[in-house]
């Protein structure tokens, strides 16, 4: 599955291609809690159909029943045929939940309120074009001239901020997170199956046949070469992460000494905390790696939930990787190691693991 805001813009551009009107809505400005962070989008097509998300739905509703045909043929007293609910021109804002009976309204909490910019049948060339830089994995900027909501798209070097002056909208897109998962055994299948969930494109090498060829989840590319030549070809940028998972050293070291030299904003690896200090001095005195490198290392993976069961072990990781994606600083104390230590696990206990595979240590 691929990020929404690229299944947002694919879809309107294969709207517009096709001479259907729609609106393009970005969330600009909120104040106090809002549903959505700003630089969400949704588009809204002239029958009602929606793909993406400002809100919770309630404001969704609203603007069917503002800008469309939609909520006019289920009145009683339907618009005459041929009539445009859809406007045309330069972009306009709307605010939503001024009041406390609007914020009841629209589902947002107390005192919270949003601004959206809508553009009216955006130009499908240049979203056409936008898809195609992002399907290449370029980060774009879109800028768009309030005047006359005419659009112009610049490459980006790095992610930032929605920013919204008189003159101007500049939102920044990127391609599609990647996930790069190192041996295809069950845990790796779950993982695998919440990443997809969350909009992540998903890679899973295993060289070892007998692993791949159990392999069940369907939109993951299984590839059988050796991990660090997969490393190299996956080309990790700072939307991509990679996890290795098969606890053998021959397979998993020399694709972290790869990964952690790349840009992926998370590598990490599974295994016990012994098995972690053990890695750190492989790659320490085999490969001469630094401590500086070694420190963006994950592990033990994930937060500290009490799990034994590859599942919940999965939901763990998956919880650590959005954090680290969305900027989150975790708390110390939810990390595998210090949380149990503060439940006083023996060092040598069977239980000092973070995956229910016994311990090779």
């Amino acid at each position: 599955m691929e990020n929404l805001d690229l299944i947002v813009l694919r879809t309107l551009s294969a709207w517009r291609q096709a001479g259907q009107r729609a609106i393009l809505a970005t969330v600009v400005r909120t104040w106090g809690s809002s549903p959505r962070p700003v630089g969400s989008i949704m588009a809204l097509r002239e029958d009602g159909s929606v793909v993406g998300s400002v809100s919770g739905g309630c404001i969704e509703d609203d603007l069917i029943y503002r800008y469309t045909r939609a909520a006019a043929k289920a009145a009683p007293e339907p618009k005459q045929s041929g009539v445009d609910s859809m406007p045309r021109g330069a972009p306009a804002t709307v605010k939503y939940g001024i009041t406390a009976d609007e914020a009841h309204r629209f589902g947002l909490p107390c005192g919270g309120t949003l601004e959206l910019l809508l553009e009216y049948d955006p130009d499908p060339q240049k979203l056409a074009e936008l898809v195609a830089l992002l399907d290449g994995g370029q980060l774009v900027q879109r800028c768009v001239r309030l005047s006359d909501g005419a659009v112009s798209l610049r490459p980006a070097s790095v992610a930032s901020e929605l920013s919204l002056s008189s003159q101007e909208l500049v939102n920044t897109f990127g391609p599609g997170y990647r996930m790069l998962l190192i041996g295809a055994g069950q845990l790796t299948e779950y993982l695998a199956t919440m990443a997809l969930f969350n909009g992540f494109a998903v890679t899973v090498c295993d060289p070892r046949e007998e692993y791949r060829g159990s392999w069940s989840v369907l939109g993951v590319n299984v590839l059988g070469e050796m991990p660090d030549d997969v490393v190299i070809a996956f080309k990790p940028d700072k939307r991509s992460c990679v996890v290795a998972l098969t606890h053998d050293p021959k397979l998993d070291d020399l694709a972290l000494l790869e990964a952690l030299n790349s840009e992926a904003f998370y590598v990490g690896a599974i295994g016990s905390r012994r098995n972690n200090q053990a890695r750190h001095e492989r790659l320490r005195q085999h490969f001469g790696m630094s401590e500086q490198t070694l420190a963006r290392l994950h592990g033990p993976i994930g937060i500290y939930i009490g799990s034994k069961m590859p599942s919940e072990i999965a939901v763990s990781v998956m919880a650590e990787i959005l954090a680290i994606k969305n900027g989150v600083a975790l708390p110390r104390a939810m990390e595998v190691g210090p949380a149990k230590d503060g439940n006083a696990v023996p060092p040598n206990d069977p239980g000092d693991t973070v995956c229910s595979v016994p311990r090779k240590d």
